[in-house]
């Protein structure tokens, strides 16, 4: 049986390391965030302490436990907390990094708890290089990605969906709906057009492109919601 005071030492340990990842949470206004990350982690090497050295009085030669059994409840146990950060805003769910942060930190926390400090502290540091310094180049590939939407006004006539794969060459197979108004008193068709998997660049050449067309009167980008 360990001291009181090393048992201690690996909560608190424990606690800095989830607070570590509970910070870049809490950065991006997370609900689970710095106190959620601590937590988690302490509790779960609370429970491996416990596993591990909480029924050493009551082993002997016909008795024998199975520490990792505790160990293993945590890490699907934590899950109802991960369910709880997910959330699906329309047709993208949210949450999903932090869940998993949350479950990631909860094995940070068994392993301090089971005295492995180093392989522990080595996690936390390659978790905060997942969470932060791969943002930058996730946000960059998910701009590829994205789906935009153009509303178009037009001469009645001139802008169809075969002119229109004319004029943006290979970038027309990136259309995934074309769709125009009923021809008013005016003459004018007014087109909406989305294009999926494209970069703010690309769309910005586009949108060049169709206003440089003297009968296109003019070419408006939707908000993305």
């Amino acid at each position: 049986m360990l001291e009181n005071w090393e048992l201690i030492l690996r909560l608190l340990l424990a606690a800095a390391l989830g607070s570590v990842i509970g910070i870049d949470r809490e950065r991006l206004v997370w609900a689970a965030g710095l106190r959620t990350h601590m937590l988690v982690s302490v509790g779960a090497c609370l429970f491996m302490v416990v596993s591990a050295y909480g029924f050493n009085d009551v082993l002997g030669p016909h008795i024998v436990l199975d520490p990792s059994r505790v160990a293993a409840q945590v890490v699907s146990g934590i899950g109802f907390l991960g369910a709880g950060s997910i959330l699906l805003r329309g047709e993208v769910v949210r949450g999903l990094t932090t869940a998993a942060s949350l479950w990631t930190v909860a094995a940070i926390g068994l392993a301090v708890g089971g005295g492995l400090y180093i392989e522990a502290i080595a996690a936390t540091v390659i978790i905060l290089i997942i969470l932060a310094g791969i943002k930058p180049l996730e946000t960059r590939l998910l701009g590829r990605n994205r789906t935009h939407e153009l509303r178009i006004e037009a001469e009645h006539g001139r802008l169809s969906l075969d002119a229109l794969s004319q004029m943006l060459g290979y970038r027309a197979t990136r259309i995934t709906r074309y769709t125009t108004e009923p021809v008013d008193e005016t003459g004018i068709d007014r087109i909406s057009l989305t294009l999926g998997r494209l970069t703010t660049e690309d769309i910005s050449e586009i949108i060049l492109k169709l206003t440089a067309e003297p009968y296109v009167r003019s070419v408006t980008q939707k908000p993305r919601t």
